[in-house]
């Protein structure tokens, strides 16, 4: 059940909990009890998506204590008080202070059913408004962008702007070609070290002869081929970001040294007896579970949970299908203003067939696709038509499924190609301007992203 359906009921007495909690379960709330304030606040977040309902007399902190409490947690959250007879003025100086109301004992069901949906449409709306602007505000700031609009990048976008700039190390899990080290820019660009350095380094293109000393560091002299002193990964990125890609290629002694980097934030070059301070950001990147490897001994288990406090996952393009016109469309524009070629909209047969292909290599294999199109055209050299439905699995999508798909593809297709003109795309499509808008509505279709 969603957490907007949601209420946190406190109140001392059990037969009023009973009824008040039968009461909201009947209209499909979840409700979770409570004899006193003890135990409410450790519920609350910044995105909790509930409602609070409370009697002001409670044993111990009273339901206005409560209330300030709330508050400091995120003051937007709608608390309903519950008062007898001669509490009313404490509730209204209580909704001044901006508690969302109060109802009056005894009440009737339906009175107070009234203002708790109230109260659940309201939260909704805050906290969809509040992510609007969130997402707005990350679309429009320079730097990388994480381009879709399905659930599952809308879900990795508010997890990155809430731990962006927290500072946490991170730990980024995704397949090859997901977009691991544009998630990392992302959260390099939306946080307070966004004006220092971004070091990057792939632990599986480096050698393990050299790997500490291109992480470390060396002092002149400290091997052999030391003929000058060299400033490791590590200290390049004091006071910035370093992205560790492919974190589970590096050999088990680097392991070592970077977890007592990341415990101590000081590390000494090799060859040096003189610990450098260290102010950086460790995100870390893997395409496999790093928790099986831990178990399994070839990957260290303390190293893994110093590096997974803060976890993201980036789904695979074939879970957020419906973000491959988006992004075929962003890498085409791209490749355009690149090569300075002109290039046409692709069909919507083609599309489809886009739409079809699992893309076991996934955004780069896509953005790979797009650049050769830009290129080389229809006519190019790549197997485009050879991207149909993988025969080893049938009927994927039902057919109305597919229908759907197809006519959200020509809509778009369609919208592209008139630069996002609602009038010449009504015209085109033969459709009234009821019916395109209708249909855009249902799809999630915003004509100006197809303005060029």
């Amino acid at each position: 059940m969603p957490d907007s359906k949601q209420v946190l009921l406190i109140d001392d007495e059990q037969a009023v909990r009973m009824a008040i909690s039968q009461t909201l379960q009947l209209e499909d709330f979840q409700v979770l009890e409570f004899s006193s304030a003890q135990g409410v606040v450790e519920r609350l977040s910044l995105d909790w998506s509930g409602v609070i309902v409370s009697d002001i007399n409670l044993p111990g902190k009273s339901g206005l204590e409560l209330f300030e409490e709330v508050k400091k947690i995120d003051a937007e959250i709608p608390f309903i008080l519950i008062t007898g007879h001669g509490d009313i003025s404490m509730a209204v100086s209580a909704i001044r202070d901006g508690a969302y109301d109060f109802i009056e004992k005894p009440f009737s069901n339906e009175d107070f059913l009234e203002v708790v949906r109230r109260a659940s449409e309201k939260r909704r709306l805050t906290l969809e408004n509040r992510n609007l602007r969130l997402e707005l505000v990350a679309q429009n700031a320079p730097g990388p962008r994480i381009i879709g609009n399905t659930p599952g990048i809308h879900r990795l976008r508010q997890a990155l702007l809430h731990v962006a700039d927290t500072g946490a190390d991170i730990l980024i899990q995704g397949e090859t070609g997901t977009g691991k080290e544009l998630v990392a820019r992302y959260i390099h660009e939306h946080s307070s070290r966004r004006g220092r350095t971004f070091v990057a380094i792939n632990c599986g293109a480096v050698p393990d002869s050299i790997m500490e000393s291109e992480l470390f560091g060396h002092e002149k002299g400290a091997f052999t081929d030391a003929k000058a002193q060299r400033i490791g990964k590590l200290e390049h990125a004091n006071g910035g970001t370093l992205f560790l890609d492919e974190i589970e290629s590096m050999p088990m002694s680097m392991q070592i040294r970077l977890l007592r980097v990341l415990e101590e934030r000081r590390l000494e070059r090799l060859g040096s007896n003189t610990a450098i301070d260290l102010d950086l950001r460790i995100l870390a990147a893997t395409k496999v579970d790093l928790k099986q490897l831990s178990e399994s001994g070839t990957f260290r288990e303390d190293l893994y949970y110093r590096l997974n406090v803060v976890r993201v996952d980036i789904p695979p393009l074939r879970e957020r299908k419906d973000d491959i016109s988006l992004l075929w469309q962003h890498f085409c524009l791209v490749a355009i203003a690149q090569y300075k070629r002109d290039s046409e909209p692709l069909s919507a047969a083609r599309m489809h067939s886009l739409l079809s292909y699992d893309w076991p290599g996934n955004v780069r294999e896509l953005r790979n696709l797009a650049e050769r199109y830009v290129l080389m055209g229809e006519a190019g050299s790549f197997e485009f038509d050879q991207i149909i439905i993988n025969e080893n699995n049938p009927g994927v999508m039902t057919l109305p499924e597919q229908i759907e798909r197809f006519e959200k593809t020509l809509l778009e297709q369609e919208l592209l190609r008139q630069k996002g003109s609602i009038k010449d795309t009504m015209d085109a499509l033969g459709l009234p301007r009821k019916t395109l808008y209708d249909k855009m509505r249902k799809y999630g279709l915003d004509k100006d992203i197809y303005k060029q």
